[in-house]
């Protein structure tokens, strides 16, 4: 009888005949079909409109007054580098800021000093081919902050966990805390999950929000959406590339405020708040010129020119009609590099996405 029974379990853990080795034969089949359908990896939730708000609208992009950069690049590969930044009659940029880079497929570190001695740095550690760790930190006047994050990039799916000034010093867990997934369901359409955490202090309850996204990549269109139901918020974006050298896209943001937990049934009424911002981006052989406008009366504008290779000016411009304020910009930038390094740069352009930025 005893026997019988070792011989059972030996039978249960057997790789081939076994419950693991059943297993293992059903996950085996499930990544044969899955490999099969020729999926590509997505990108990531936090980038899943990136067409539509880092290729043609210039939110990140647009500055005021006078700006002036000169780079030096020693070398690139590895990629080292620094700057000179000067600006004057911008309350967003400082009057001086030096930055000092170096990347390579393994590392990537950037630094950055203002005049006001605020310091901001970035340290990115690639572990493997999917798996890279980030680092941030900010040490300013205003505070500070610490970012930790770690990012894998399936062949299908990309997932990233972050943590914004974690501390335990409290008596318990407190800070921002992120994770994110999404998954590539056909070739053209993912869908994902966005969770966010955040506790000021101990003396402050946590609060959860989840949100949800879809995006659909067609070969000359994309269109993706985000809501986040305990708040009421949906975002949605559609970009198109109308020919080879003009894109456009509109994104919409609206929020229903008083929806979820302390909403109507807690005696606040309904409040909505809509914004539409539609842009377009025209490339031409020299030069690119994007322009936007939104459903606040506020339109702005971008014109970057290539006057020789190493010389860049841009143009920034923007009005706000609702609030009667305009504001200009004028930036040169000068990429100064040996010719060595001019050739190494050419070389590893193909390599550009191997540096963990």
């Amino acid at each position: 009888m005893e026997v019988e029974k070792q011989q059972a379990v030996s039978d249960l853990l057997t790789p081939k005949n076994g419950a693991f080795g059943r297993l293992r034969d059903v996950y085996a089949a499930f990544q044969e079909r899955r490999e099969a359908l020729g999926l590509s990896n997505p990108g990531t939730v936090e980038n899943i409109a990136k067409e539509v708000q880092r290729d043609v609208f210039l939110n990140n992009l647009s500055f005021s007054g006078l700006r002036a950069e000169l780079t030096k690049a020693f070398s690139a590969s590895p990629l080292f580098q620094v700057s000179h930044a000067l600006s004057m009659g911008s309350q967003a940029q400082p009057p001086y800021a030096y930055t000092a880079l170096y990347g390579s497929p393994k590392v990537f570190l950037q630094g950055n000093l203002d005049n006001e001695l605020q310091f901001s740095g970035r340290f990115n550690w690639r572990w493997t081919q999917a798996l890279v760790s980030k680092s941030s930190v900010q040490l300013t006047s205003q505070g500070n902050m610490v970012s930790l994050e770690n990012d894998y990039t399936g062949s299908d799916f990309s997932a990233s966990l972050k943590a914004v000034n974690p501390s335990l010093l409290d008596g318990g867990i407190t800070g921002m805390i992120m994770a994110s997934y999404l998954q590539a369901v056909t070739p053209r359409l993912s869908l994902g999950i966005d969770a966010f955490w955040t506790r000021p202090a101990m003396a402050y309850p946590p609060e959860l929000n989840v949100s949800y996204a879809a995006r659909y990549k067609a070969a000359d269109w994309m269109a993706c959406g985000q809501i986040i139901p305990d708040r009421g918020v949906l975002e949605a974006s559609y970009w198109r590339r109308l020919s080879e050298k003009v894109e456009t896209g509109i994104n919409c943001n609206l929020a229903f405020a008083g929806v979820g937990p302390g909403g109507p049934m807690g005696g606040m009424g309904m409040q909505k708040e809509g914004s539409v911002t539609i842009g377009a981006k025209y490339d031409f052989r020299s030069s690119s010129f994007r322009a936007q406008i939104d459903n606040q009366g506020k339109v702005a504008c971008l014109l970057e020119k290539m006057i020789a290779q190493p010389i860049r000016v841009s143009f920034s411009g923007e009005i706000d009609h609702k609030q009667n304020a305009a504001k200009l910009g004028l930036a040169v930038s000068i990429d100064a590099a040996d010719e060595a390094v001019m050739e190494q740069q050419e070389r590893a352009v193909s390599d550009a996405g191997a540096i963990p930025f």
